[in-house]
């Protein structure tokens, strides 16, 4: 092996290490990605976006995968129909990921203390304990519906179209505490 890929790949591995997001180049291909079973129904045209890994202290905590049909437009995400996949890599309880997200959306925008105890209370039902190999995959209707699935069995649903631009906000909106996640998300990274 020559030197010139050998270095390359160095680079590349630490740059994955260097960034909570792995690039998105490094993921495997997008035309090779199935569509969730949850998804061939309520979004027939759906196809897969982008995708990363989203990494706390170095560790693989999940991998996220947009679907969206043709036509989305990131800008105005709260207005298309779209679902968010995440295939955890670790256990992680139910309720811990309810808390953060509220704690994350919180970054997107405000809300007052009755809204978050009732979308905590949401998440707590859509939000199973996971463990590695887990899915959870939210699905916005393009209207403020979304419908929470664990492993492809429906969880939860709601229609509230403030809690699910703030909810789909913590990965997509410009204010994302992870903006390289985001991009990958988007398609929009190197």
């Amino acid at each position: 092996m020559s030197a010139r890929p050998l270095q390359r790949r160095r680079l590349l591995g630490r740059l994955a290490a260097a960034t909570a997001i792995t690039p998105f180049t490094m993921l495997p291909a997008i035309a090779d990605t199935p569509i969730p079973a949850e998804l061939r129904a309520s979004l027939p045209q759906a196809r897969l976006q982008g995708s990363g890994v989203l990494r706390f202290f170095g560790l693989r905590v999940y991998e996220a995968r947009l679907w969206t049909p043709p036509g989305f437009d990131a800008e105005g995400y709260a207005r298309h129909p779209f679902a968010l996949e995440l295939i955890y890599d670790r256990r992680l309880e139910g309720q811990a990921i309810a808390e953060r997200s509220v704690a994350e959306m919180r970054r997107v925008g405000s809300f007052d203390e009755a809204q978050a105890k009732r979308w905590l209370a949401l998440m707590t039902r859509a939000f199973p304990d996971v463990t590695a190999g887990d899915r959870l995959l939210g699905l916005h209707d393009g209207q403020g519906g979304v419908g929470f699935f664990h492993n492809g069995k429906l969880t939860a649903q709601t229609v509230d179209a403030d809690y699910a631009r703030l909810f789909f906000g913590i990965w997509l909106a410009r204010q994302s505490s992870a903006p390289a996640l985001r991009a990958a998300l988007l398609g929009l990274a190197p």
